[in-house]
């Protein structure tokens, strides 16, 4: 398609609300991670207001262990880039260009040392044959110079009926009661899961939605991996 024009686009840190908003609309999973730091991409109009068309989250991961494992850098020292999402409309290479923006107001404001991410190479379809995510390889990341990782461990994943991806943290919460566990049964509910049972225990409510078929086990190969380091002090990009 046609490149972007980037005297029409503008970058900048956005608060939580706002991102927290369009992720939920317009990402596939319909979730938003623990962010760290939020930038959005604005599209300017003559003689309207500026428009969001994009965000880049970079957030807490599911366990610090991520990044020490994969950027080699002590737990406090990294994020991850937990959602990049652009509208349908934003041109040729916006992905790109806004990728590396966002990267220069996080070096900018927060004080971490690398990046990493990760890229789900399996498509998605619910039950109907409808695709609801498609694969991502890093193709973006790479022109971003990332350096590829490997993959993740291969493991079980549990879709649901629309074909996506129950989160194993949202499960790990409602299976042992833990802080969250209403809004991660809620996730479930609105993906069409029947509620519980009076007197049935979360972990049953589980059992009884894999029992059922609401939940079903598929075998993942694992994500591929993707870091971003720099040096202290804004040192060059690895």
């Amino acid at each position: 398609g046609e490149p972007l024009q980037p005297q029409r686009y503008a970058v900048e840190s956005i608060g939580e609300a706002e991102a927290k908003q369009f992720v939920q609309r317009e990402h596939y999973s319909r979730t938003y991670p623990a962010a760290r730091f939020r930038v959005g991409l604005l599209e300017k109009r003559p003689f309207e207001a500026a428009r969001l068309v994009g965000v880049a989250v970079f957030s807490v991961p599911m366990t610090q262990a991520v990044i020490t494992k994969h950027l080699d850098l002590p737990a406090n020292r990294g994020v991850e880039l937990g959602r990049l999402v652009l509208l349908e409309h934003v041109p040729g290479n916006g992905e790109s260009w806004f990728l590396a923006r966002a990267f220069k107001l996080l070096r900018a404001s927060l004080d971490v040392d690398g990046v990493v991410s990760f890229c789900d190479p399996i498509a998605r379809t619910d039950l109907q044959g409808r695709e609801v995510k498609r694969s991502h390889t890093g193709v973006i990341y790479r022109a971003h110079n990332a350096r590829y990782g490997g993959r993740t461990m291969p493991r079980s994943v549990l879709l649901m009926p629309n074909g996506l991806c129950a989160s194993e943290r949202s499960l790990s919460k409602i299976r042992n009661e833990e802080v969250g566990i209403q809004y991660a049964m809620q996730q479930l509910l609105g993906a069409g899961a029947p509620a519980r049972f009076l007197g049935e225990s979360p972990s049953a409510w589980l059992r009884r939605l894999r029992n059922e078929g609401f939940l079903r086990s598929v075998r993942h190969p694992g994500n591929h991996v993707f870091t971003w380091r720099w040096a202290p002090a804004g040192g060059s990009c690895q």
